[in-house]
């Protein structure tokens, strides 16, 4: 019996522009909903603002599998999120891809 893929993970990281962190949440939010709601290979789509430096904005998002996440690439919102983003951000730091081993919302 094949063994499951294990959840395929995604953590992107951007350096936003002063005063541009309101306009770079609501695209982030937008994406993160539009995934979540839409895709039904994305478990889990979070945005978060680092408590050290708030013009740093981290993704965690959490697919299914590879190719999930590759539908991810093609759907409107995310469109819409790379047209948008750029004028933003000071920086986009390389992108993650992680295997997920185990998730504590599993123990429940």
């Amino acid at each position: 019996m094949p063994s499951p893929s294990r959840p395929f993970v995604v953590i992107a990281e951007f350096r936003v522009k002063p005063g541009s962190l309101d306009a770079f949440l609501d695209l982030a939010h937008d994406d993160a909903r539009s995934s979540v709601a839409g895709e039904p290979g994305c478990r889990a789509f979070d945005v978060a603002v680092s408590e050290s430096d708030p013009l740093t904005v981290v993704f965690y998002e959490v697919y299914d599998d590879r190719a999930a996440f590759d539908a991810h690439l093609e759907t409107p919102h995310l469109a819409r999120f790379r047209a948008g983003f750029p004028a933003l951000i000071e920086e986009e730091r390389p992108v993650r891809f992680l295997a997920r081993t185990a998730s504590g919302a599993e123990a429940r």
